[in-house]
């Protein structure tokens, strides 16, 4: 599928440097993940959540204190929210949000868009340009040696890449936590580089030096709303 990591990378990337808005973001996914079920050992989507936080070192006390909300009955309600929208030189881009608040979300996406030459789109008019898919990635171990591990745990992988010494595992979105498991059970110890649920773009496009100027621009803005969780694209930086 040629999914390059450097093609993959989120345009938020630069969110990791702004730690509050980071801790932020990850505060909502927990309490998200923590309201139905605050247990990791028996809640996938939280324990997920929780290991990507620490790779990113969000503080423990960030981590725990959102859970306990959730124990007590405390923690806001948060749902999440996709707007897809065309912008520069035949780009795309789709905005994840989680929010509180649709109507104030929608208000200061839509303001950015209109700002930076930005069209919102209808639902799936973007999208379906994009895979939606599971992915995690690992090191020290050989393609044959996880593709082995995947097919004794009945496993299907949509693709399997090799980048360095990486090996990553795309599966649909459903399968992500047996993989890991597959992985876990069949090299103990593992660590997981790349644990996530994401889109990836099946074409990319390069833009002009003034095209690209106006999407990072768009970008920026985009990472200033709190709301922001994510925002994946088709453009090559």
């Amino acid at each position: 599928m040629g999914r390059a990591h450097e093609v993959r990378a989120k345009a938020m990337a630069a969110t990791a440097a702004k730690k509050s808005k980071l801790y932020s973001i990850y505060a909502k996914e927990i309490m998200k993940a923590a309201k139905s079920n605050p247990d990791p050992e028996s809640n996938d989507v939280l324990r997920r959540v929780i290991e990507k936080a620490k790779r990113e070192q969000v503080p423990s006390d960030v981590i725990n204190r959102n859970i306990e909300k959730a124990k007590k009955g405390e923690a806001e309600n948060y749902d999440v929210v996709e707007y897809e929208a065309f912008a520069q030189g035949g780009s795309n881009l789709i905005v994840k949000c989680l929010t509180d608040n649709p109507n104030r979300t929608i208000t200061f996406v839509k303001t950015v868009f209109n700002k930076c030459g930005a069209k919102i789109a209808g639902q799936n008019a973007v999208s379906f340009m994009y895979d939606h898919l599971g992915a995690v990635g690992i090191k020290g171990h050989s393609e044959d040696e996880v593709m082995e591990a995947l097919i004794n745990a009945d496993v299907d992988a949509n693709d399997i890449e090799v980048e360095d010494d990486m090996i990553v595992v795309y599966t649909e979105v459903s399968d992500l936590n047996n993989a890991k498991k597959a992985l876990e059970e069949a090299f103990p110890g593992i660590t997981f580089e790349i644990d996530e649920i994401s889109y990836y773009p099946k074409d990319t496009v390069k833009l002009s030096d003034e095209e690209k100027e106006k999407f990072t621009r768009l970008l920026d803005m985009l990472d200033e709303i709190d709301d922001v969780s994510n925002v994946y694209h088709n453009v090559e930086l």
